[in-house]
């Protein structure tokens, strides 16, 4: 079975992605730093749930460190590469830049060294939907421009989507960006809404409810993520036969580079994601309203056709549906 590299493994989506690739046989190799962003025992946490598994094998090091990876990449020869490590957060960015280009482009820049001397033959990588930063077009196409970020790490992930495709080109690596959309769901971050937001309620505490919740986000369910992410890592990427200079697609390439969007393709009102929080909890929410935050956008919306025609899948779990699971596993679990 392939051995497969999952960067981020401690991660919200990396954990679920090891978890997903060990249940259907493949090797994986969870590599993460554990900084201290969030709780670590979240993400200790996580990793139990399949440290013991005979196939997993877990490697503390930092993307960002070049002899580490190198030393790694030599020795494990790796098929696949799924890189979900980043520096996560818009709004950690206005206060901690250095962290962005420490982790998501020089370490991204290692991860891409390591599949070009090892010829890699596929490698997935985490983009994000804050690429599409000031881009006014609904839904977000990836076919669209998205040359004006509005936060670092927009930037940043812009930059990866960039970087890879200079691989692509010069030495037929073949790469996928995923642009994710907004991922909930149990073992989800603790510094993004639905945690904050259970937390907050559960405790008796008002909420903040940003741009005075005239908001949107294309919520995401985290199954439906890791569900894109294995099947798009199943189909390398390849040049599009089609693609031409003079009207250049964004999306794909002469090179064997694809970009696709992952999200639900079903914007949700904040005020109403906060409903179905405070429906499955069975607790009204004291809500504080405040302006938007620097660095954030009134809305998302994902426009998914390009990745249904490519693996033949779309996300659909109902935000219902999602928020009951979250809360469920919420309330279950111990949070020190």
């Amino acid at each position: 079975m392939p051995k497969v590299l999952v960067t981020g493994a401690a991660g919200f989506i990396g954990a679920e992605v090891c978890m997903r690739l060990l249940e259907r046989g493949d090797h994986v190799i969870g590599l993460d730093n554990l900084n201290d962003y969030y709780d670590v025992s979240l993400k200790q946490a996580r990793l139990s749930r399949f440290a013991e598994h005979e196939h997993f094998r877990f490697v503390k090091m930092d993307l960002a460190d070049r002899e580490a990876m190198q030393r790694l990449f030599a020795a494990e020869q790796f098929d696949q590469v799924v890189n979900l490590a980043a520096q996560a957060g818009v709004r950690y960015s206005l206060e901690n830049p250095h962290a962005y280009i420490d982790s998501n482009i020089v370490g991204f820049a290692n991860v891409l060294e390591g599949c070009r001397q090892q010829h890699i033959k596929h490698l997935v990588y985490a983009s994000s939907s804050s690429v599409y930063g000031a881009n006014e077009t609904a839904p977000f196409s990836v076919h669209d421009n998205v040359d004006h970020p509005v936060s670092l790490y927009a930037a940043s992930k812009k930059s990866n989507e960039l970087m890879a495709h200079a691989y692509s080109h010069l030495y037929e690596l073949p790469a996928t960006g995923l642009r994710f959309f907004t991922v909930y769901g149990p073992w989800g971050r603790p510094d993004m809404a639905p945690m904050l937001f259970a937390r907050a309620i559960l405790a008796g505490e008002p909420i903040k409810v940003f741009n005075h919740g005239d908001m949107q986000r294309d919520f995401t369910y985290i199954d439906d993520i890791v569900e894109g992410v294995l099947r798009v890592l199943d189909r390398p990427a390849v040049p599009n036969p089609e693609w031409s200079g003079k009207q250049p697609d964004p999306a794909s390439s002469r090179a064997p580079w694809r970009i696709y969007n992952i999200g639900n393709a079903n914007p949700v009102r904040l005020m109403d994601f906060i409903g179905a929080i405070e429906s499955a909890l069975g607790v009204q929410a004291e809500k504080i309203f405040l302006p938007m935050q620097p660095g954030d956008v009134q809305s998302t919306s994902a426009d998914v056709q390009a990745l249904t025609d490519a693996v033949g899948f779309r996300p659909d779990t109902p935000l219902e549906t999602g928020v009951q699971r979250f809360i469920d596993w919420y309330r279950g679990y111990d949070h020190g």
